[in-house]
């Protein structure tokens, strides 16, 4: 889990006058191609002064500020099905926020590569029909190999509050993760620098100059043959941080493309997707306070491995 990269642009004199229309400002401010920004805009992902803006043309003026929800993808990314039919689970729903359990295969928010079919909206179009004018903004992200929770902002007053929790990171995140053969301390903490390279691959380094920090926190909780069990907790939530740490430990999730994936390979693992599950989330109400914690059931995938392996436990 990440935060989604939210943009600020504020139209300035500099820009010149034609470009001053809600795909104008898009492209300068992200650097896109125009079919990517009109994506953007269509899919709700640009706001201006608290409005979601859904049509191009719009004209904007000298000291507008427009906010964009942008979540850059990796350039080889794995082909993977788009995810269409797809649907999502409702968790937890109130006027302030909306807690969904998102099945692996779908993409959270747009990307500039026009990707039609997300997270976000699906349960926009969901909210337009069951709750009309409620609106769903993202506050973090799951990589679109994984499952799990996920919460949604319905104004952009709660999203910041959300976003703040994340911050601060006080939110309690745990996943569970399957992954390749056994780890050799049952638990522990891993601690790095993320950066990212040309191809968007995340990079592990020791130096504090090197990247962003990064801590994730593991237990082990069953051996099987081949494979391990873990429960993960994220003190730290950046993009494929846990992905990225358990790779760096000799052990990557099973089904990861990127990091390890030949290792990440298994012959009861044929699907498209990573073992990783957003399981529980944690988070203070933005309004009344109130701790809630929330759960995701595991994936079916994962209990049908269970049931294969469970009795080759070591």
């Amino acid at each position: 889990m990440s935060l989604i990269l939210l943009v600020r642009y504020s139209v300035t004199e500099q820009l010149p006058l034609p470009a001053r229309t809600a795909v104008g400002v898009v492209q300068a401010a992200l650097k896109v191609k125009r079919p990517a920004a009109q994506q953007l805009i269509h899919s709700g992902c640009v706001t201006c002064s608290g409005r979601i803006i859904l049509q191009s043309h719009i004209r904007l003026q000298v000291g507008d500020c427009v906010e964009i929800q942008y979540a850059p993808q990796p350039v080889r990314a794995a082909k993977i099905d788009s995810g269409a039919g797809q649907r999502f689970e409702i968790v937890y729903d109130d006027d302030s926020l909306i807690v969904v359990n998102k099945p692996a295969g779908l993409l959270t928010v747009p990307t500039p590569k026009r990707e039609s079919n997300t997270l976000q909206g699906q349960l926009r179009k969901w909210l337009a029909r069951q709750q009309p004018g409620a609106q769903a903004f993202c506050v973090h992200r799951l990589d679109r190999l994984v499952s799990g929770l996920l919460v949604f902002a319905k104004s952009f007053e709660m999203a910041d509050q959300i976003r703040a929790q994340f911050e601060k990171r006080k939110p309690e995140r745990q996943y569970t993760a399957i992954v390749s053969g056994h780890l050799d301390s049952p638990s522990g903490s891993i601690r790095s620098y993320l950066s990212t390279d040309q191809q968007l691959t995340r990079v592990s380094s020791l130096d504090p100059s090197a990247g962003e920090l990064a801590i994730t926190h593991y237990t082990t909780t069953e051996r099987w043959k081949d494979v391990s069990l873990l429960q993960v907790r994220l003190e730290t939530g950046r993009r494929n941080q846990i992905r990225v740490h358990l790779a760096d430990l000799g052990h990557p999730i099973l089904g990861d493309p990127r990091y390890r994936p030949e290792q990440a390979e298994h012959v009861l693992w044929p699907y498209k997707r990573i073992a990783l599950h957003a399981e529980t989330l944690s988070i203070l109400h933005p309004v009344t306070g109130e701790l809630l914690r929330l759960a995701a059931p595991w994936p079916q995938e994962f209990r049908d491995l269970r049931k294969q392996l469970g009795h080759r436990r070591v």
